[in-house]
């Protein structure tokens, strides 16, 4: 029987960061991955879906903006299973460079399923059928999660998809419903729509990104639209039927009902944790109303040596927030101190077009916490290189402390805008104040420029607007 001072369960972006790290420290360190390494987001999530809107966006423009530039020709082919491939591409290069990375960093890597025996064995089915226990001073749970689907709507990964079988496919379709608005189905919605798909969204909440601030929202549906996306907002889906051409999807809204139809559905609705078949209850780790793992601040279940981060406690299901959290738990394990992690402020970004970013409150939410706030805003009409990229859709907005400066919020659509949040997060993490932000400096012409503008804009001197 080998013997660790740390077993990580699970190879995602936050089981292979926090085994990296817990190695760096100099812990004995190993990792039990079932399926693949770099989990959702390395293999069918992040990363090869922002391959496929990079194609989606060279077919936009084909399709829709060739004239503007100038570009003619006759017989152009655009073909989507070509994309798709090159999705794999990008996904296999990456998924190779974890298991050099595992490689280089001495981490021991069992291919199979875990269980816990107690809480320092772990037995691992390895994938060629021989079992292993591992005897563990600490395990760190990095399970993730999966697509939760609907009872009674008849996944099939032909007619009804999530997003696995979405992603994976390599034929287009010509027609889709897409249910649930948030990052997944609006990167679908503008992936698909690109290539010449017939896209509908239904959303049971009153806007797409629900969990955006609103403004941001209906920019972005108001763009989608003007691209013929059709939005069901504040319709509740009541069944999913097959059909001889695919699918038949039953709305309501209120005492309205409509049936939508269309060639597939992908059902994008939320997550549900990958607790089963580990041994949590034989251990004793508690879970909360959801089914996620319960943790502390510095990511301890509730059972001494067992410790759980990223999607499968359901604090923020993103890549990033997961790779903190592993960090943060192997370091925590070494005995390092930490602060905690402030989870309002992590940045969060939709690859839509136009693309979404945001960090921090909202304008609702710090009102509703009794907040004095000031805003500023800027749209990328007024900024040259958006108008230069032809991407002059969206704006930057900034929530401020009214009487401090404090950066307590930031919220974007528009070109490249998941490249500009970090100078906001970075400038809060640093209690930088807006006057701070409005005085740094930016490189004319650069998307950039809106942060300085919407800052000005909070302190009543907007220049361009």
């Amino acid at each position: 029987m080998k013997e660790y001072d740390v077993v990580v369960i699970g190879a995602g972006p936050g089981g292979y960061v926090a085994a990296i790290r817990a190695a760096q420290l100099g812990l004995k360190t190993a990792i039990v991955e079932k399926r693949w390494l770099g989990g959702v987001c390395l293999n069918v999530g992040c990363i090869p879906s922002k391959a496929l809107l990079k194609n989606a966006e060279i077919a936009r423009t084909l399709r829709e903006d060739a004239k503007e530039y100038g570009i003619s020709g006759e017989n152009i082919t655009i073909d989507y299973s070509i994309a798709v491939k090159r999705s794999r591409q990008v996904s296999d290069r990456l998924t190779r460079g974890v298991s050099f990375l595992m490689k280089k960093n001495k981490v021991d890597v069992y291919e199979g399923a875990a269980f816990l025996k107690s809480k320092d064995l772990v037995s691992v089915s390895l994938n060629d059928g021989k079992k292993e226990d591992l005897k563990t001073a600490n395990v760190i749970l990095a399970t993730g999660a999966h697509p939760f689907m609907a009872s009674g709507w008849n996944h099939d990964g032909k007619k009804v998809l999530t997003y696995e079988d979405a992603i994976l496919q390599e034929k287009l379709p010509a027609s889709a419903i897409i249910i649930g608005a948030g990052a997944i189905g609006a990167e679908f919605a503008t992936i698909w729509s690109s290539f010449g798909t017939k896209v509908s969204i239904v959303e049971m909440l009153p806007n797409v990104l629900p969990l955006e601030d609103e403004e941001l929202s209906k920019e972005l549906q108001k763009a989608f639209q003007k691209r013929g996306i059709e939005i069901y907002t504040g319709h509740r889906v009541e069944a999913i039927e097959h059909t001889a051409k695919g699918v038949a999807v039953t709305v309501t809204a209120g005492a309205e009902k409509k049936v939508l139809e269309a060639e597939q559905t992908l059902v994008a609705i939320g997550f549900k944790a990958n607790t089963e078949n580990l041994g949590l209850e034989g251990v004793g780790v508690t879970l909360d109303k959801r089914g996620f793992i319960n943790t502390d601040a510095n990511m301890a279940t509730n059972v001494p040596g067992i410790w759980a981060i990223g999607d499968v406690t359901g604090k923020l299901l993103l890549a990033h927030a997961a790779s903190a959290m592993g960090i943060h738990c192997a370091e925590t394990i070494k005995g390092i101190k930490r602060k905690p992690i402030d989870f309002t402020m992590i940045p969060s970004a939709t690859y839509s077009y136009p693309q979404v970013a945001s960090f921090g409150l909202s304008e609702k939410e710090a009102l509703e916490a009794g907040k004095q706030i000031k805003k500023g805003k800027f749209p990328f009409q007024a900024n040259g290189k958006a108008l230069g990229l032809g991407e002059s859709t969206g704006f930057v907005k900034v929530i401020v402390d009214a009487k401090y400066g404090e950066i307590l919020g930031a919220h974007m659509i528009g070109p490249e805008v998941s490249e500009l949040l970090p100078e906001l997060s970075l400038a809060q993490q640093s209690e930088l104040t807006v006057e701070e932000l409005a005085s740094n400096i930016h490189t004319h012409p650069t998307l950039s420029e809106a942060i300085m503008e919407a800052a000005e804009d909070a302190l009543g001197h907007a220049i361009h607007i």
